[in-house]
């Protein structure tokens, strides 16, 4: 099936799921056995390697869509594996020698072959594993051996392979226990209750909202495709931690070749500011190894003696550095880059275009020092803050910030589309083009930053090149909104994010890194109904995240309106904040 149906397909069942069984609560007929170690929901996704194995569910991709959501996970359908002379298990041994996770669907029939439960049986002895079972409860006998969870559904369906799904990683809390013997294992009153721990997938109304209050979202986003503002949208809405609605739009081009896809993945642009850099800031400040009253002289050994040895970590975050652009990457020699790569020009900055090392070390820094100060104190937007902050968080890390994000946020939360240089790690296909660019790289950007100092940095810098679907950003900023914890885990305190998010100065509107609502009223930013404590941040390609906490509420909208070059409609016709009123009026009705 095409990833384009699993998504028409993922919105109907829900509306099936709602309408039959009311979605907000586990099905009672899910039953959840085996979990006296707490393995569901599932943690330590950082080190897991999922695979989700079917035997016999017809709902299978129902299943599977609903755990890519969580976690990086691929597939087998172990039908395609059946032979008459080899034994399932050798057989398939090959393809998950490399997982240590599996997520096996079976069925009430499908137990009664032998073969299967050899497998299971076999796998047992090696590796982590979930079994997801679909039919009669009697059949149940037959997993008497297993000692690891077993999740339970009485009824073969897509809505039961959708709650099983979301039971597994926490979207959903298992409830039910049994009202009946079954085996000596499996008695009346067995069933362990969990808790909800990550984010959910819903309809608006289990969070009382009615669908239809939200349909203008798809007019504005038509009006927005159709005035050439951008030719792809992806808007994703959570409340009360529950993703209520998540909808692609358009095509990835102006051609409609590539339709748009909810897993497809962006140029964040300046969203990388607070959804990379300030994160990592957040996290060496908890460990006192960033201090906001320090210096860039403190942290930096050769900004001392300068004029900005003495800037501080926090005018850094709040723009009030009084730090002036600078602007090199339009005085490159023709002998700096080449189209081939080389030892003399290793660094890729898109197809084609190949640049010399040390690109920040020998230009931008010396530039950056010499530049001059201007009206420090007063409230400046500019990229130059956040170059510096991300060399002081590897200095105070000792790790690459590509790395320091993966390690402690993105591969732990299951955010396994967010990263730097997407093209390293996805086919072309799911990442969205950016510009035409007509000025130095003379090439379409496909997978490779916009930014052109963030290019010429190799792709990774603190103020642009981060990538990612709108699911993943939905989870980085539910965790901030939950305070610092998600999916059982922490990650912050809760007084860290609270003095992060929170407004710094007189001189701006500014957070720590966050950009905040305007109150300054007239300028209706981010939207004209967004209260005060509301913070995120927006992205030159077309993008915005804000959260606000008064209404529980995480507002997502991804684009590409620099496709096919640089255009200013998106915000002439007011789209994101259009959007994002929508949601408002809905929830306050």
């Amino acid at each position: 099936m095409k990833r384009i149906s699993v998504n028409l397909l993922w919105s109907f069942l829900l509306f099936v799921s709602m309408a039959k069984i009311g979605y907000g609560q586990a099905n009672p007929a899910i039953f959840l056995f085996n979990n006296q170690a707490k393995i569901i929901p599932l943690k330590g996704l950082a080190e897991r390697r999922i695979a989700s194995i079917n035997f016999g569910s017809v709902h299978a991709s129902v299943f599977d869509s609903l755990l890519s959501k969580y976690a990086s996970i691929n597939n087998f359908d172990a039908t395609s594996y059946r032979t008459d002379s080899l034994h399932l298990a050798n057989l398939m041994g090959d393809y998950l020698k490399f997982y240590n996770t599996l997520i096996i669907q079976v069925t009430a029939q499908s137990l009664n072959d032998p073969e299967i439960i050899s497998f299971i049986a076999e796998n047992q002895q090696r590796k982590k594993l979930v079994i997801a079972g679909f039919g009669e409860l009697k059949a149940l006998k037959k997993l008497d051996f297993i000692t690891g969870p077993v999740i339970w559904s009485t009824t073969l369906s897509a809505e039961a392979a959708d709650h099983t799904a979301q039971i597994i990683f926490g979207g959903l809390a298992a409830k039910g226990t049994l009202k009946q013997n079954i085996s000596a294992k499996y008695k009346a009153g067995s069933g362990y209750s969990t808790t909800k721990t990550r984010l959910r997938y819903a309809m608006p109304e289990s969070v009382g909202i009615k669908s239809a209050d939200l349909d203008s979202i798809d007019l504005i986003a038509a009006e927005a495709i159709r005035e050439k503002a951008t030719p792809s949208a992806v808007v994703l809405v959570i409340k009360d931690g529950t993703v209520i609605f998540n909808k692609a739009y358009g095509s990835h081009t102006y051609d409609g070749t590539e339709p748009t896809k909810l897993t497809d993945i962006y140029d964040l642009a300046s969203v990388t500011k607070v959804s990379a850099t300030t994160v990592s800031a957040m996290k060496l400040y908890e460990q006192h190894k960033i201090s906001l009253d320090k210096t860039i002289g403190d942290y930096i050994p050769n900004a001392r003696n300068t004029n900005k040895e003495d800037l501080k970590v926090r005018e850094l975050l709040t723009h009030q550095s009084g730090v002036t652009p600078v602007s090199f990457y339009l005085k490159l020699r023709p002998e700096e880059y080449s189209a081939d790569s080389s030892r003399l020009y290793p660094v890729k900055v898109t197809d084609g275009y190949y640049f010399k090392p040390g690109y920040f070390r020998e230009m931008f820094w010396p530039a950056f020092l010499k530049a001059p100060l201007k009206n420090r104190g007063t409230y400046l937007y500019t990229d130059m803050n956040l170059y510096v902050m991300k060399e002081i968080v590897e200095w105070q890390s000792g790790v690459p910030i590509e790395k320091y994000v993966q390690d402690q946020f993105y591969r732990p939360l299951g955010m396994y589309t967010a990263g730097f240089l997407p093209r390293n790690r996805f086919e072309k296909s799911q990442i969205v083009p950016t510009e035409e660019e007509g000025n130095f790289r003379k090439s379409l950007l496909h997978g490779y930053v916009h930014d052109p100092g963030a290019s010429l940095m190799g792709g990774v810098s603190g103020h642009a090149g981060l990538f990612s679907s709108a699911n993943d950003l939905g989870i980085l900023y539910q965790m901030l909104l939950n305070k610092g914890t998600y999916g059982g885990e922490s990650y912050f305190k809760p007084e860290t994010v609270k003095l992060f998010t929170a407004k710094q100065s007189a001189v701006s509107r500014r957070a720590l890194g966050f950009d905040m609502y305007d109150p300054d009223t007239t300028k209706n930013y981010p939207a004209k109904l967004a209260s005060p404590g509301t913070f995120g941040h927006t992205g030159f390609t077309g993008i915005c995240v804000w959260v606000d906490p008064k209404y529980n509420l995480i507002y997502v909208f991804l684009s590409n309106r620099v496709h096919p070059k640089i255009t200013d409609k998106l915000y002439q016709l007011n789209i994101r904040s259009r959007i994002q009123d929508v949601v408002y009026r809905a929830l306050k009705k």
